[in-house]
């Protein structure tokens, strides 16, 4: 059952990265610098590597922490919520915003892509100690 919940969480972590940065769409490319046409849309190749790895990263992610919750027992959903939201604020966070900040990147940049780690990591961490 540990490697289907890991497996159901990185889905549903990556499902809410999608609904994220759809609804942040502008600012965040905005922030990141991607230039779009009249239409809004981003001027790319499209490449299907980025969710490649995203979905990779997902599960790795979800992996990491079922075992960080397994070890700590941490084992029901108000400590899985809690924990994954600390995860996401307290480790993943600061790391994006000194990359952010030495690549001398906009605040609203961090903002963003903190604010999907800390979300994302609390929903991994529910779905984990729900399953």
């Amino acid at each position: 059952m540990g490697f289907l919940s890991v497996i159901i969480a990185a889905a549903c972590g990556f499902g809410f990265g999608a609904f994220w940065y759809m609804s942040l769409s502008k600012p965040w490319m905005r922030a990141v610098g991607i230039e779009t046409r009249e239409d809004g849309k981003p001027i790319g190749n499209g490449s299907s590597l980025p969710y490649l790895l995203a979905t990779i990263a997902m599960l790795l992610v979800a992996g990491m922490m079922r075992h960080t919750f397994v070890l700590s027992g941490i084992d029901t959903p108000g400590k899985g919520l809690l924990s994954g939201l600390g995860i996401g604020l307290f480790f993943i966070s600061p790391w994006i915003m000194i990359n952010n900040a030495y690549g001398m990147r906009p605040f609203m940049l961090t903002l963003i892509d903190s604010g999907y780690a800390t979300f994302g990591c609390g929903l991994i961490g529910l779905v984990l100690t729900l399953l």
